[in-house]
């Protein structure tokens, strides 16, 4: 397994992390338990959650995957465990939050909260790498950075990153962090895949320059690359099946992530994983990380059966031939979610 810095920081996680945002609607705790240890064991370090698990956010549940993971841990070495967690960022546009009645913000007041209640559910007295989950444009910078710096001169936090971040707003906070002499994202967690490389337009030049890291989400594309979804298929327990019984905010999602193009650039990849002998979702995975700019690529499993394949990504590092083979899809159809 090999280990990449976290930005600028003293952090040296494992090159793939273990996402945990179904733990507690589709994946029960033992079963989450399994993937966890299993993980461990496998050699990864770096796991990754949220205030707002599990997904869809609903506030009858929200907190529960921090409390699984929290009870994971006290039966393993803390100190042996990089974990990472978020904030919710504004509930008054696309997403609400599930915490604090649904009124959550990056203000002071919400990040203490924040991360007061998440340290309790964790059952750890900190927490490595602190996030903001989606980002408070209508916020000034200025509060959110210097409470964040706050909570890691108190030893509440290591580090910091935000998720879900655009050009500007990365740049802002930096510009926000440096002026004020506050701590500075040291990662990004925003969507990369096989079937979304918007972040290779502008963002992956921000990090080269700056110093920061990113830790791509969904690098299977919510489960589509691995051709799960295929022929119009809707599996049962599959989340983009949900999404589209479900309607609204969920249903739109789906429609981002399952599309013709979608389906038709999946078929390709999985031709060129068939033809370097590997399966689809190990080279989606192994393919996320073989790009200067990422640190970790956050994977997740709903089932421990689901593990095998991206476990084979972890020593796996695919050829130029397979990387220009994938470059082709890419050109050929461009911007499959849009």
């Amino acid at each position: 397994m090999k280990h990449r810095r976290l930005g600028k920081s003293a952090l040296y996680v494992s090159d793939i992390c273990m996402g945990t945002m179904t733990f507690g609607t589709q994946t029960d705790e033992k079963e989450a338990f399994r993937i966890l240890d299993a993980s461990l064991d496998a050699g990864i370090n770096f796991f990754d959650t949220a205030e707002n698990y599990p997904v869809p956010p609903d506030i009858k549940y929200g907190g529960l995957t921090e409390e699984i993971v929290g009870r994971w841990m006290k039966t393993r070495d803390r100190d042996a465990i990089i974990l990472a967690t978020k904030v919710c960022g504004p509930s008054h546009g696309w997403i609400k939050g599930s915490q604090r009645a649904g009124m959550t913000a990056l203000d002071r007041h919400n990040i203490r909260r924040a991360v007061e209640a998440s340290l309790d559910r964790l059952q750890t007295d900190y927490i490595d790498l602190y996030q903001t989950h989606w980002p408070d444009h209508g916020t000034a910078y200025d509060e959110t950075m210097d409470t964040l710096d706050e909570l890691v001169r108190e030893g509440l936090v290591r580090i910091v990153g935000c998720s879900n971040e655009d050009a500007w707003g990365l740049m802002k906070s930096i510009e926000t962090s440096n002026r004020l002499g506050a701590v500075r994202y040291q990662t990004i967690q925003n969507n990369f895949s096989l079937n979304n490389r918007r972040f290779e337009d502008a963002l992956a030049k921000v990090c080269r320059e700056e110093g920061v890291s990113l830790i791509p989400y969904s690098p299977i594309g919510g489960g589509v690359l691995s051709g799960k979804y295929q022929g119009g298929a809707t599996p049962d327990g599959a989340r983009f099946s949900s999404y589209i019984k479900l309607g609204g905010r969920q249903a739109t999602m789906a429609k981002r992530f399952v599309n013709e193009k979608s389906l038709a650039s999946t078929e390709r990849f999985m031709k060129i994983a068939a033809e370097a002998g590997i399966s689809v979702v190990t080279l989606a995975t192994a393919w996320s990380k073989q790009h200067d700019f990422v640190a970790s690529t956050i994977v997740g499993a709903s089932k421990f059966d689901q593990l095998a394949d991206i476990f084979a990504a972890i020593d796996l590092e695919l050829s130029p031939e397979v990387m220009k083979a994938c470059d082709a899809v890419t050109k050929e159809i461009m911007y499959p979610m849009g």
